[in-house]
């Protein structure tokens, strides 16, 4: 067990669960002395769960969740179930259909605060990976807490139906409103200058977007299978399986703004 203080407030102890989605494993912070929540206890592994068990002892208040996907909130339901403490979370009718169910106790939205005598969070929703994705900022370190929103050293799959380009797109320049002085993100290590990192995600997907219509213009009509071998030429032909979900992302934005059209299985530029 590693704990990693990143700051008066926040401790950071990562999961196990290492794999090509997420990377070196999912982070959970622990945040407070006193009146401790955990932000994303990550999978259902014992030997993780435990660990943060000792670490908190009788001072965890509550569990923090920012999306329900596997790596990030089942080990929430067997805190609650040796602790009894609360599940703090939103589900989504979108979320209720993909995900395992994780009984949520009190559910939170874009606007809402959650406080304690050590530290206060400003809730953020941030659709895009997920329908029912959260962000949270620490008031006190202006610090944000990105889940799979914005993970450092690796862009984020968007994954239809519940991933949704142009969401996420809104997403990321929502952030931009706030006063961000660094990233936490779910997977990898705190993220300085926040706003050149939100600005250079933002260039790369509209980035990928000109590539889908520029591509799309040279070889015609196209099936997704097609397309992923041109548009992402500059990725490992290992990685065309997974990034084919954020294609189809892609696809379904141009769709949506009339930009590309789609019949049947084939998609080409609107002329």
């Amino acid at each position: 067990m590693k704990t990693i203080r990143l700051s008066p407030i926040i401790r950071r102890i990562t999961a196990n669960n290492s794999n090509m989605f997420t990377g070196p494993g999912t982070n959970s912070y622990l945040l407070g002395d006193q009146e401790i929540s955990i932000i994303d206890p990550g999978p259902a592994l014992i030997d993780h769960i435990d660990d943060l068990i000792s670490i908190s002892g009788s001072y965890l208040k509550q569990i923090i969740i920012t999306h329900t996907h596997p790596d990030h909130s089942p080990g929430a339901s067997i805190l609650k179930e040796k602790l009894g403490i609360p599940i703090l979370g939103l589900t989504t009718e979108s979320s209720l259909e993909r995900d395992e169910p994780i009984d949520i106790d009190q559910q939170i939205s874009h606007g809402d605060f959650i406080q304690t005598n050590e530290y206060t969070l400003e809730v953020i929703h941030t659709p895009g990976h997920a329908s029912n994705h959260l962000c949270y900022l620490l008031k006190e370190e202006n610090i944000l807490f990105t889940g799979d929103h914005i993970m450092q050293g690796s862009t984020v799959v968007i994954a239809p139906p519940d991933g949704n380009m142009t969401e996420y797109l809104h997403s990321l320049n929502l952030l931009k409103e706030y006063n961000i002085s660094k990233i936490a993100p779910g997977h990898g290590e705190l993220i300085h200058d926040p706003i050149k990192i939100i600005d250079s995600i933002i260039e790369h997907r509209l980035g990928r977007e000109k590539k889908v219509l520029e591509k799309l213009n040279k070889i015609g009509p196209s099936t997704i299978d097609e397309l992923i071998i041109e548009v992402y030429d500059d990725v490992s032909a290992i990685l065309h399986p997974i990034a084919k979900w954020s294609l189809e992302a892609h696809l379904i934005k141009l769709n949506e703004n009339k930009k590309v059209a789609k019949n049947r299985q084939l998609y080409s530029v609107v002329e």
